[in-house]
């Protein structure tokens, strides 16, 4: 059984057992196996790992709202909730949480679906701010945010 966000049967389903409402948020940023080279003694894998995995993710997803280049500035209030074993499929979500003038705040979730193809669990989540950088590496104005066709207001109107 594969862990896919329900696209296909036989996918992993939110672990009954976390909190109503906790679900995974935002957009699937990176998706991977956690791997044997990644473990501390214990055979956990290494927290400083699925850190660098979530920093991978926010800056994808913030690189892509700024426009260009950005680099991580801060990260704030993060927590482990749960190990994460060699062969989990890790998926790192990414919402963005606050627009500043040239700094995006991202809300960094990683959930996994354990290699028995068991219920999709959070493990670990934190806060990350990137900085939008120009081409001398100065911070710029991050650009208008441009609304989406499938944005909450709805698609255009089709044309006649």
């Amino acid at each position: 059984m594969s862990c896919t966000d329900g696209a296909t049967t036989g996918a992993c389903q939110v672990d009954p057992g976390v909190e109503a409402g906790d679900e995974p948020r935002g957009t699937v940023s990176i998706r991977t196996i956690a791997m044997p080279a990644d473990t501390n003694p214990s055979g956990d894998i290494f927290g400083g790992w699925l850190m660098a995995q979530m920093d991978l993710a926010g800056g994808t997803h913030a690189r892509k709202a700024a426009g260009g280049r950005v680099v991580t500035v801060a990260v704030n209030g993060f927590s482990f909730h749960l190990p994460v074993k060699v062969g989990d499929e890790v998926t790192c979500y990414t919402e963005i949480i606050k627009r500043g003038r040239t700094s995006l705040t991202l809300d960094v979730q990683a959930w996994v679906c354990r290699q028995d193809g068991g219920a999709k669990i959070k493990v670990t989540e934190g806060v990350f701010i990137f900085v939008a950088l120009d081409a001398e590496g100065r911070a710029r104005p991050l650009p208008p945010v441009v609304s989406s066709p499938l944005s909450p207001s709805g698609p255009p109107p089709l044309a006649r």
